[in-house]
């Protein structure tokens, strides 16, 4: 086994009348009243905006004509749906935005409503892009904030521009407003006492979900190693080893038994290995991402290579359990370690110039504020992290939510994805503080800087055979961004482009309707294709591209051999799925 690397003790502590502890006092104090958001970030951008706008009387003149334009647009509209049914709409909803599908929404004067209000929202759009001078990233925020603003104020969001709820409320009786009533202080009473959503109750972790057999075979501080029970007689000789992020609970990946991907490779024959993620507290604080390499992948892998002796493995990263898979492999590659047979990224960053919507949360300044709020508790809060993450689709998971359980009346049908999603995790202070400025800020990994045992690594050192999986709608790590590891390794390497998002685009099991996918492999040193090119000639398939991955690790197996005894020659610590996942 490897022996953890101790790093050097940091630095006696200031005192506490030293101006940076002052400082970071005061900003924690603040960064709680405002849930982790610098307000100087926002103003910053809002200024760089406002004063280019200010500066630009061709813009300006722009946005007027464009104003008056849709003034037009909508008169003449209002004109033609008075007088005629069926009336073709002057603006359409975006691919995405689902809350005007209804039949409701087409008559009068609902029609005229929510049209005024595409046509608004369209306008705003054209007056946050395109000001010379104002830097990408202010521009993105300020877009962000004004659709944020938007979706709040949507007719979707009142009684009274609603159709749907006002249907509701005649059929009812109004009996909708005072079930919505109740959900509302069913929630409101849940959050005050921090309890678990309505509806997570039914989807309990080793009765309903995470219940695929097997052992938990290896544990240190931060992780518990399970091997699943075979259910094949003979297995494939190279076992699979799964590394969850840990922003997540690992079980994403074994929900209930029809969409578990860890039993859905065990039966297909493999050895299937996964990393459970310990739930960090404030004593913690101190592990860094060297930590999570050491203790996490080299401690998983050097426990794997002793159950499964004198076999490679295939390792498998999800998310941010990806990129710290693809540093392990990189520092193996360079250091002679050649004990993987192939890799598999999902949903996973490397190159994190361009990682959507989550950077607008990621900058100098919120980065200060942020590592202020954890300085005192020594840790993300996972409610604070799950906040981000609504607030990047905040039209569907929080809005249209709220316009459903509380102003419709109608509690949303709980699944084992939502519950897996209640069950948040912490972050330690100087492990989330290191990837946000490592990776996300300075994009050391993609760019040469990110250091292993005091030397850079590189993704170029990384041979052996790659699949990389990317999500169309993914607002976490976007599958442009996704794509370019064709642009960090020459090696041979297979794409796929699957239908959904960053969580549901992965668990994807064979029989979900309305998936698809494409898939094109990139031989070794070939030449690059980009991205929107390799997606307009890849041919699209209909289906789950599960199978199509499991006979990608099937081909680079060497034989199917008698299943490995669980623990190898050490007597397993328990029952899967062990105790790290039960930790709050």
């Amino acid at each position: 086994m490897n022996t953890l690397a101790i790093p050097d003790k940091p630095a006696p502590a200031p005192s506490v009348c030293h101006p940076d502890v002052l400082d970071t006092l005061a900003n924690a104090c603040r960064a709680r009243g405002t849930g982790g958001l610098s307000p100087a970030a926002g103003l910053l951008a809002w200024y760089d905006w406002a004063l280019h706008l200010s500066l630009s009387p061709g813009k300006q003149r722009s946005l007027i004509d464009k104003g008056l334009h849709k003034q037009r647009r909508l008169a003449r509209y209002v004109a033609h749906a008075a007088s005629a049914h069926g009336c073709p709409t002057c603006i359409e909803p975006l691919e995405q935005d689902r809350r005007f599908e209804a039949p409701a929404w087409q008559q009068w004067p609902f029609n005229v409503i929510h049209q005024g209000f595409l046509l608004q929202q369209q306008w705003w759009h054209n007056a946050t892009t395109g000001v010379r001078g104002v830097s990408r990233h202010h521009e993105n925020m300020v877009t962000f904030a004004g659709r944020q603003w938007l979706d709040m104020w949507s007719p979707s969001n009142f009684i009274w521009t609603n159709p749907e709820v006002l249907e509701a409320i005649r059929t009812s009786g109004g009996a909708n407003l005072w079930r919505g009533a109740m959900n509302f202080l069913d929630d409101a009473q849940r959050l005050a006492l921090d309890d678990e959503p309505a509806g997570v109750e039914g989807f309990k972790v080793g009765q309903d979900v995470a219940v695929t057999p097997g052992k938990v075979v290896f544990r240190n501080h931060l992780i518990e190693l399970i091997q699943y029970t075979p259910t094949t007689p003979d297995v494939y000789a190279e076992p699979v080893l799964i590394v969850p992020s840990w922003i997540m609970k690992y079980y994403i990946l074994d929900l209930s038994p029809y969409n578990s991907m860890v039993k859905y490779l065990v039966d297909q024959g493999h050895t299937v290995f996964i990393l459970s993620w310990k739930n960090p507290t404030a004593a913690d604080r101190d592990l860094g991402l060297e930590d999570y390499r050491w203790l996490g992948v080299m401690d998983a892998l050097d426990a794997v290579t002793a159950i499964v002796p004198e076999r490679k493995v295939q390792a498998v990263g999800y998310c941010l359990g990806g990129t710290l898979l693809t540093i392990a492999a990189a520092a193996m590659a360079r250091d002679g370690d050649d004990r993987l047979h192939s890799l598999t990224l999902l949903a996973s960053e490397t190159d994190f110039r361009e990682s959507g919507e989550i950077a607008l949360f990621i900058d100098d300044s919120q980065l200060a504020w942020l590592e202020a709020g954890m300085w005192d508790k020594g840790y993300l809060d996972g409610k604070q992290m799950a906040a981000s993450f609504q607030m990047l689709n905040s039209r569907d998971l929080i809005w249209s939510r709220r316009v459903r359980e509380y102003l419709l009346g109608e509690r949303q049908e709980f699944n084992d994805l939502m519950a897996w999603n209640a069950d948040v995790t912490r972050m330690p202070y100087r492990m989330h503080s290191e990837y946000l400025r490592r990776l996300y800020l300075n994009n050391d990994l993609a760019e040469g800087r990110y250091q292993v045992g005091g030397r850079p690594v590189a993704i170029a050192d990384i041979e052996v055979p790659m699949l990389i999986v990317g999500t169309v709608r993914d607002h976490v790590a976007p599958w442009p961004s996704v794509y370019k590891m064709h642009l960090l390794s020459d090696a041979e390497l297979t794409f796929v482009l699957t239908s959904g998002g960053h969580n549901a685009g992965v668990v994807s099991e064979p029989g979900h309707p309305r998936r698809s996918y494409q898939i094109a492999t990139r031989s070794a040193g070939a030449r690059y294709i980009d991205p929107q090119t390799w997606r307009a000639e890849t041919p699209l398939n209909k289906g789950s591209w599960w199978p199509a991955w499991q006979q990608w690790l099937a081909r680079r197996s060497t034989e199917r051999v008698s299943p490995p005894a669980m623990g190898g020659t050490q007597a397993p610590l328990g029952d899967a799925p062990g105790t790290y996942v039960a930790m709050r």
